[in-house]
């Protein structure tokens, strides 16, 4: 993948080379800059590939891929859109739902009440995003992403701007959506720990062009609560994918 044209064209991400399974959670880690988002982007069709073939449900990749929810770090919700209906916005975009809106608007607006429920927010589906707190807004990004019922979810450091007592929480909340609806997740984000608590296989990219240098399937059993996170075992992952990030900076 490259950013620009001709001589002064950047490539972002060489010769990568992966396959992941459905309902598989893989998280992507390295320095900044390596191509994490890059690679999030062709998979969701928002860039064309440069060379190489990239297929998604067994399809090559030519567009937006409709399968497909994005989460991103800024939960970027509409202020003047409550809660709720911040999250029916993709149902109001997204065939074929936006044809069938105000006939069904009554059995999607339920919907998104029970995954908003599902997530903790039953008291919150009316309030704007200047009266949820960091976390609740992001618990509202995740739902909206998730409201189409894609099959595969992006998720682009969507924690990383709240408070470590936050993150955690959410983590959960992850796990147990991932859990119920067997989406398939893939996760870019540059905090080791929730990497390795949430994921299946941790990928480590290069520095610019990123490629994959390491994949380390996490072998620790599920369901994973956060007890986990401080054992020996964890730990033991934590710094190896650390130890291998240290020397692909240099």
């Amino acid at each position: 993948m490259h950013y620009g044209r001709g001589a002064r064209a950047v490539q972002a991400v060489d010769r990568v080379d992966l396959s992941i399974d459905r309902g598989e959670v893989v998280a992507v880690v390295g320095p900044s800059g390596c191509g994490k988002s890059s690679l999030m982007r062709l998979v969701s069709g928002l860039a064309p590939v440069s060379s190489g073939r990239l297929t998604v449900e067994g399809r090559e990749v030519r567009g937006p891929v409709k399968s497909v929810g994005m989460a991103f770090q800024n939960s970027n919700l509409l202020p003047w859109r409550s809660a709720l209906d911040n999250v029916l916005l993709p149902l109001e975009i997204v065939e074929p739902y936006r044809s069938s809106m105000r006939k069904e608007r009554g059995a999607y607006r339920d919907k998104a009440l029970r995954l908003l429920e599902s997530v903790g927010l039953a008291g919150f589906t009316g309030k704007h995003p200047w009266e949820l707190s960091g976390g609740m807004q992001q618990r509202t990004s995740i739902c909206r992403a998730l409201i189409h019922e894609p099959e595969i979810l992006l998720l682009d450091e969507p924690f990383g701007a709240l408070d470590a007592f936050t993150r955690e929480e959410l983590w959960c909340a992850l796990r147990d959506l991932q859990a119920e609806r067997g989406v398939t997740v893939m996760l870019v984000t540059h905090d080791l720990r929730e990497a390795v608590f949430l994921s299946d296989t941790v990928y480590v990219m290069s520095n610019r062009p990123g490629r994959i240098v390491l994949r380390r399937e996490v072998d620790l059993p599920r369901p994973r609560d956060l007890e986990i996170t401080y054992t020996p075992e964890f730990s033991a992952i934590v710094h190896e994918l650390r130890v291998r990030i240290g020397g692909v900076r240099h």
